[in-house]
């Protein structure tokens, strides 16, 4: 069990987090140690060599970026937001479509005709019609009169999808917001993981430098100085996890920011160090999450545009009224065609009678998949309010875990304290003061993660009210 807690026990002393000093792996040591260190250069060689091995090189520092900033970058520059604002403009233009069945349609025609001298058409048709020699050109006008109100619903129905589109492209950016406020607080936990790996090594380093020099006077075992070669060596292996995961997260954050190549930014933490407390009150938040959530708010717009639809589809069983005007000129004609020019005008009422039930069934269908779509809305009401009471439960806890963290990390730094002290003296062993070297550096680690998670849960917390 020692051994297994020694593998772990890299610990990392110096302090990350904002407003926490840092201390070495043995503090205020006696002169006589230092003394020995200088006196006896090869005092610790082992130690020394392997930490020149390990030497760790901090990444680069790039552009400064806060959280405000990467959220402007995302809305500008991420793929997602430019589709989902493509499809709405996409979607508006269907409203002029469907808008267009109301407003005259007119055509312009050019017509020759070369027909075989005293000749009709007897084949393909009922009627049996004589096509003459002509040239012409005229123009024809349709205007629908009334179908109804179907047109009239067809153009709600696509207005109601266009305000779907722009809700859904508002749900869109607060998704990618909300990501990006993810992995800006996930990356500024790497980041400070990785800041204390490299301040393990540090540590690590004087400390094998100082077990070394106590060993060449047989003030410690060689024991001692081999353990301390371990734990730099998982030192080691600390600083290459922390830097796979700070570079992960830096590369996910870049994704989210619309950019193909890798920039190493450095963020700036804005955490306050005492923030505000989380909601208590989770329905005030429910309610007002039901009037602010596009994507509710995109559902309803569709659910009742599914019901416009279905009455226009009603209509379709109802007659549709049309006028149609149509005038021009011959003047290459056959002697049969006496008048240079041409001109009428007429109206029609197209009366469905049958249709194999085809009209029937599209009613049908349409006013099931109108109450489907309001279902749809009463079951993303239900998912609205579980997540945010959800939401409203991590933020407290969170909140609730800044605070007993910072507790257990005072109490670790002084229970290293006393384990330091003890060491120094004679009066415990390497394997005391190594557990308490890992418990500083987990409630270190935990106390950064719980300021963090707390700034995550909030973002989490104001994406499901849709604020």
């Amino acid at each position: 069990m020692i051994v297994s807690i020694l593998l772990i026990g890299c610990a990392v002393v110096g302090s990350g987090v904002p407003g926490q000093q840092k201390s070495s792996a043995l503090p205020d040591a006696p002169l006589a140690i230092h003394l020995l260190a200088q006196n006896n250069p090869d005092a610790g060689a082992q130690s020394l060599s392997r930490a020149e091995e390990n030497k760790v090189a901090a990444p680069a520092s790039g552009p400064k970026l806060t959280l405000a900033e990467a959220e402007k970058i995302a809305v500008a520059n991420n793929p997602g937001i430019s589709i989902a604002h493509l499809l709405q403009l996409a979607s508006a233009q269907v409203v002029r479509e469907t808008r267009a069945g109301e407003l005259p349609n007119a055509e312009a025609n050019l017509t020759a005709v070369g027909a075989h001298e005293n000749s009709r058409l007897t084949a393909g048709t009922l009627n049996n019609p004589i096509v003459y020699n002509r040239a012409a050109a005229g123009l024809t006008v349709r205007q629908l009169i009334t179908d109804f109100g179907r047109t009239r619903d067809l153009v709600k129905n696509s207005k109601l999808q266009a305000q779907a589109e722009v809700e859904r492209e508002r749900a869109t950016t607060d998704e990618i917001t909300l990501a990006v406020d993810q992995a800006f607080f996930q990356a500024l936990t790497a980041q400070q993981v990785l800041k204390v790996a490299q301040q393990t090594v540090r540590t690590r380093q004087a400390t094998g430098q100082q077990i070394g020099a106590l060993t060449q006077q047989k003030l410690r075992s060689t024991l001692d100085l081999s353990l301390a070669d371990v734990q730099i060596s998982q030192a080691q292996l600390l600083v290459l996890d922390a830097q796979n995961s700070a570079e992960g997260a830096m590369a996910q954050l870049n994704a989210l920011l619309g950019s193909t190549s890798f920039t190493h930014y450095e963020l700036v933490d804005e955490t306050p160090e005492s923030p505000q407390q989380a909601p208590a009150n989770a329905e005030d938040l429910v309610q007002i999450a039901f009037k602010s959530r596009p994507d509710l708010a995109a559902l309803n717009s569709q659910a009742l545009g599914a019901k416009q639809f279905a009455s226009a589809e009603r209509d379709l069983n109802r007659p549709v009224v049309s006028a149609l005007a149509s005038a021009g000129g011959t003047p290459v004609r056959a002697d049969e065609i006496q008048s240079s020019w041409y001109g009428a005008a007429g109206a029609n009422i197209s009366i469905p009678v049958f249709n194999g039930f085809e009209y029937s069934a599209r009613a049908k269908e349409a006013s099931l998949r109108a109450k489907a779509a309001s279902e749809r809305v009463r079951d993303l009401q239900d998912r609205i309010a579980r997540d945010v009471r959800q939401a409203v439960l991590n933020a407290q806890t969170a909140f609730q875990r800044i605070s007993v963290s910072k507790q257990l990390f005072d109490q670790a730094n002084t229970a290293m304290e006393l384990a330091q002290a003890r060491y120094q003296v004679g009066l415990s062993g390497i394997a005391d003061l190594t557990q308490a070297q890992l418990a500083q550096t987990q409630a270190e680690i935990g106390y950064a993660n719980a300021r963090y998670s707390y700034q995550a849960a909030l973002a989490s917390l104001r994406f499901e009210t849709g604020q």
